[in-house]
């Protein structure tokens, strides 16, 4: 599967022009977890963040947290919120890489953005409130593409796709390209508040256990602040209107795609509480069987099953004694078909990505994500509705809403950052005496709930587990047999032509695997 992060298998069978069964399979073995063994803790932050090159600020704040705890340290509260800023740019800038660069392509149609009107699509962005470019100059260059025989970045798209919203206006696809253009920029708008703070994206450098070594100068914060001022701008002025102003031609996609109903958030970005309910998005699990409430999470109901998993470690346990030992034989939707384990909770599948933290925060009374779904469930025509966000529309919409959420957060913290230091706030990190503990880093990447697991004896790191969002949404069967979240996503999916199933690929991306 094409435009995604990592490297994904999935195989659907189809039946009378429905999605009726689906295996997914991860398609990469990375043993992070056996390279960490017998290392200095401190190793962990710089290594582990290597796992992703979209969200190594999470995996590198996960890490780092769960050697902190193992070493009993606390850190400072500037070091608190410089930590919220540069995971607010990380997700950001991973948001906007996904709706644009990923996956905006599986709803617009360059092709036809070729026959839009430039005057009526002046006033079609007028009219949605979203951003005006050069609308005319990006036609050109998109006629220059095809006049040479060749798309360029769009090319092997599935463009004239029957199960492209025939009664989408071109005006409004070609507002969309301007758009994906201007996405680019964004990201690497995102990409230099990371930079200011933690060094060259995406690894960065500087929140080791114990705090941060980033320590802020006026002249930085006002870069910081300038950066994240014109992001908060774009997404509020650009992102935000393009998801309402398309959501409406594929208000079908409301229908499908939901899955299980379980989500599972950890939590992001502290708060002065340690705890996993406190945090600006909480942590929590919805299980909409049992309807829309929200219970609090605990990381001992984990367990990883392997199945269905190319492994022979042993098979249900937590975590914090797990085993990865990789063991490929074959590929055999009838056996062993994915390098992804299969993570329960409380012996469920769980979702976990921007979907379950919003789903967790409205239902936790988040005034920012209430107003937000509010709003958004009257634009699409189901006021008072939260349960339609369990589908496929929801999981995109989703992910552009906390968009907003976090853009405004940043300046939040940003400012308080600023107001800590003018205080008199010069503490940035505590430092440790070292020692030997076992720890729990629980956070969230942008693509969902994240854990990292460390055991250190005699200074070394003696065990190492890490359960990915990814191992979430991507799981392979358990032991029951009970499909992946992705896979139970997949079934009832409507596929119009079986050779290019685009309504499956929009599932499977709207997890932004």
């Amino acid at each position: 599967m094409t435009r995604i992060e990592g490297h994904l298998r999935f195989e659907v069978e189809v039946n009378d022009g429905v999605v009726t069964d689906a295996w997914v399979s991860g398609g990469l073995y990375r043993g992070l977890e056996t390279i960490l063994l017998d290392r200095e803790p401190a190793d962990a932050f710089y290594i582990s963040q290597r796992i992703c090159g979209v969200c190594p600020i999470s995996h590198g704040h996960a890490s780092t947290m769960s050697t902190e705890k193992a070493l009993g340290i606390t850190i400072p509260n500037n070091a608190r919120i410089i930590r919220n800023l540069i995971e607010a740019a990380q997700y950001i800038h991973s948001h906007i890489l996904w709706f644009y660069t990923l996956a905006a392509l599986d709803y617009v149609d360059p092709v036809k953005a070729l026959t839009a009107d430039i005057a009526d699509t002046y006033a079609l962005a007028h009219e949605a409130g979203t951003g005006v470019s050069d609308f005319g100059a990006v036609a050109r260059r998109l006629q220059a593409f095809v006049d040479n025989g060749q798309l360029s970045i769009f090319t092997n798209g599935w463009f004239g796709h029957p199960a492209y919203a025939q009664d989408m206006p071109a005006e409004l696809h070609l507002i969309a390209v301007a758009h994906y253009l201007e996405a680019l920029e964004m990201q690497a708008v995102a990409a230099e508040v990371i930079a200011i703070m933690g060094g060259k994206f995406p690894h960065f450098m500087t929140s080791l256990p114990g705090g941060t070594t980033f320590v802020p100068t006026e002249q930085k914060l006002d870069d910081i602040l300038f950066r994240l001022m014109r992001l908060n701008d774009w997404v509020t002025n650009t992102m935000i209107p393009d998801t309402l102003a398309i959501a409406p031609f594929y208000a079908s996609a409301l229908e499908y795609g939901g899955g299980h109903g379980n989500f599972l958030a950890w939590g992001v970005f502290n708060t002065e509480s340690p705890e996993l309910t406190d945090r600006y998005m909480p942590g929590g699990v919805v299980v909409t069987s049992k309807g829309l409430t929200v219970e609090d999470p605990d990381e001992t109901k984990v367990a990883e099953y392997i199945e269905h998993a190319w492994y022979d470690s042993p098979t249900g346990l937590n975590p914090a004694v797990g085993e990865t030992n990789a063991m490929f034989d074959e590929y055999n939707t009838d056996a062993r078909y994915s390098w992804n384990k299969a993570p329960r909770y409380d012996g469920l599948p769980m979702e976990a990505g921007p979907l379950s933290r919003m789903l967790v925060a409205y239902l936790r009374g988040v005034s920012p994500v209430q107003d937000i779904i509010d709003s958004t469930l009257t634009a699409l025509g189901a006021p008072g509705k939260p349960e339609v966000l369990v589908s496929l529309l929801g999981r995109v919409a989703a992910r552009n809403l906390e968009t907003k959420v976090v853009a405004d957060w940043s300046l939040q913290w940003c400012h308080e950052l600023i107001a800590a230091i003018a205080g008199g706030d010069s503490k940035y990190f505590e430092p440790s005496n070292g020692g030997d503990g076992q720890g729990g880093g629980l956070w969230e990447a942008p693509r969902g709930a994240l854990g990292h697991w460390i055991d250190i004896k005699g200074g070394k790191i003696d065990r190492y587990q890490v359960v990915t969002p990814s191992t979430w949404d991507v799981s392979s069967r358990d032991a029951d047999g009970v499909r992946g979240p992705m896979e139970e996503a997949l079934i009832g999916t409507p596929i119009e032509e079986v050779e290019r199933p685009l309504e499956a690929c929009r599932v499977a991306r709207s997890f932004d695997p």
